[in-house]
């Protein structure tokens, strides 16, 4: 096992890193940029090192200000977390190259991976379901309005890197598809520096349920059931749960026996999330695999009763799994909603600053993961996010009632946040009925 790991990312991941560090008995070195300099949580790890100005690139995105730290903090590995280098390949190979573990897949999976179309390709040889989509990338126009009427619209342009929905639109007719598609490599381009797309076929309303996995360096490859992801806006997530609502158990089964198939194909060792879309008569498309642990792996933790940081940490020092897949459970349902500090009713325009007061809730099977205190200041330079509110019951309605009080109880006083909208969201009747898709927010509230 490790004696010293730096964990290179900030807030509440790293927050939870650490923890699980700590209960490990390894050290950690944290760093940290000059707006997270006074972070509370910092004082948790062993060492700390500043890494540059509170610009993301000149600082958590600076590979050799990271790799630096990690030479003078005498670290044996370094965890990504979610986001900033998690799934940057280069950095991983760096990482290899100057002799320190880097707690995820191998470069080469993460390579293969992270490329949309290859990704389809190796997704095809497992025999597993992939949504109807051009040969290869698409090049021109010509290309896709020949697609597009194979197929027939909508259709839909995804870049080939990247995420969180940027280099993504959705074309219904030939003049939408020449626009949507300009803009999609345009956007792709200025986000990744990668402007190739390729087309899939649009499925209309579907829901986003993602499968969780780990695989150890011995052959071991084990799912941990699904989440269901379904809430989201503009392809954010905003709540997730598991298991997934209204999915036949034979279904859950094939989806979750795909997910191992899949990282199996890729010869992928660590944590990692098989994403799918599913149709109305729940037939499952594979979308991507997420090469890093997810935001909302708690909800996982809560119905399986395993720590996947910790699990990460012991699989990337070469230690097998100590369970197989039938000593998994998926026990009770665990709902999670992110809180950030954005205002839904002003079209979730960031609200950095301070949070003068946060009063946590607590209770029977409920979970809070935030860097956050009272008297913290938000910056405005990462991500919104400042909190995940977790509750685990024993089935999906008392889950619902619980999180619908656990959100009454949280206050955050200084700063706008989004529990208004996960409030609105818990107490619609779709939601409650399971009756919701990835398009659910913004036919109900707009954009």
């Amino acid at each position: 096992m490790y004696k010293r790991i730096l964990v290179a990312n900030r807030g509440e991941i790293a927050l939870r890193v650490i923890r699980a560090c700590r209960e490990l008995g390894i050290e950690t070195v944290a760093i940290y940029s000059e707006a997270d300099r006074d972070a509370e949580y910092l004082r948790l790890a062993d060492e700390t090192y500043c890494v540059g100005p509170a610009k993301a690139s000149e600082s958590y995105l600076k590979i050799s200000s990271v790799i630096s730290a990690a030479e003078v903090g005498n670290v044996q590995a370094i965890h990504p977390g979610y986001g900033f280098l998690a799934e940057n390949a280069h950095f991983n190979e760096v990482c290899r190259s100057c002799q320190i573990e880097f707690i995820g897949p191998s470069p080469e999976a993460m390579n293969t991976l992270g490329d949309k179309n290859l990704g389809r390709e190796l997704a095809r040889s497992a025999d597993v379901p992939v949504v109807p989509g051009s040969d290869g990338l698409i090049t021109d126009e010509a290309q896709a309005f020949q697609f597009a009427h194979e197929v027939g619209f909508p259709v839909l342009i995804k870049a080939v890197a990247g995420g969180g929905g940027r280099g993504m639109r959705v074309a219904a007719n030939d003049l939408a598809l020449k626009t949507a598609l300009s803009q999609a490599q345009a956007e792709a381009e200025a986000a990744f520096g990668n402007g190739a797309v390729y087309l899939e076929k649009y499925i209309e309303h579907p829901r986003h349920v993602e499968v969780q996995v780990l695989a150890d360096q011995h052959g071991n490859v084990v799912h941990l059931w699904e989440r269901d992801c379904s809430v989201q806006r503009r392809h954010q997530k905003l709540i997730e749960e598991s298991p997934a609502f209204q999915l036949s158990q034979e279904r859950r089964q094939e989806m979750c026996d795909a997910a191992v198939r899949m990282i199996k194909a890729a010869n992928y060792t660590n944590a990692g999330t098989v994403e799918f879309i599913v149709d109305a008569e729940q037939n499952f498309y594979f979308i991507e695999v997420n090469a890093r642990i997810q935001v909302e792996h708690p909800v996982t933790e809560m119905v399986t009763g395993i720590d996947l940081i910790k699990w990460q940490i012991r699989v990337a020092a070469g230690e097998p799994l100590a369970f197989t897949q039938e000593d998994i459970p998926q026990q009770g349902c665990a709902i999670e909603c992110r809180i950030n500090a954005e205002n839904p009713s002003r079209n979730f325009m960031p609200c950095p600053g301070k949070i003068n007061t946060l009063v946590v809730p607590g209770g029977f099977g409920v979970r809070f993961d935030s860097h956050a205190h009272s008297g913290y200041t938000v910056p405005p330079n990462y991500d919104s996010m400042i909190g995940k509110l977790i509750v685990h019951q024993p089935t999906r309605a008392e889950a619902i009632v619980c999180m619908q009080r656990a959100l009454a109880e949280l206050r955050v006083d200084g700063i706008e946040t989004t529990k208004s909208i996960h409030q609105e969201v818990l107490n619609h009747s779709a939601f409650v009925e399971g009756r919701v898709d990835t398009t659910f927010v913004q036919r109900t509230w707009g954009e």
